[in-house]
């Protein structure tokens, strides 16, 4: 496993894997897997953080369906 993973596309990879591990583990971490995925989790939480502090996550209605307009 990489040290300190900055790419939010290697985190979601990567806590899809120890998601699979833990699983497979009878749904039981070790230490090191615990902390690897708070780890994880917190930068993929300041992820989408930083994505709703700068305005760049749709908040509204859902446009799914309907005609456009010209």
């Amino acid at each position: 496993m990489s040290e300190l993973v900055g790419n939010p596309r290697e985190v979601l990879l990567e806590l899809a894997q120890l998601r699979k591990d833990y699983r497979r583990q009878d749904f039981k971490f070790t230490r090191e897997q615990q902390a690897r995925y708070d780890l994880l989790r917190d930068l993929r939480r300041s992820h989408v953080r930083y994505y709703y502090d700068n305005d760049r996550v749709w908040v509204g209605p859902s446009n799914a369906g309907k005609p456009f307009e010209e």
